[in-house]
């Protein structure tokens, strides 16, 4: 079997976020074995994935979603504004 095909998502961190991203991969990251921001990235969200699954599918996998169902773009700013302050 070959090399896995990789598909490609954009996540859209505040810069607040992004900062954080970078200072954590700057201060840990190799030594937690990341290669790079994007591995950390992915690390965590399979980690979050996993839990979703256990909390909402009975901890099986999902059947894949095919691409082209999810919206694309960034969040508007009202949804910015939900997302820090809460409803």
């Amino acid at each position: 079997m070959g090399p896995k095909k990789v598909a490609a998502f954009t996540p859209y961190f505040t810069e607040e976020e992004t900062g954080q991203v970078r200072a954590a991969f700057l201060a840990a990251g190799y030594p937690e074995g990341y290669a790079s921001v994007s591995d950390l990235i992915v690390a965590a969200t399979m980690r979050e994935v996993k839990r979703l699954q256990r909390r909402h599918n009975r901890g099986r996998k999902w059947a894949p979603a095919p691409g082209g169902v999810l919206r694309r773009g960034q969040r508007t700013r009202e949804e910015i504004r939900l997302r820090h302050d809460g409803p």
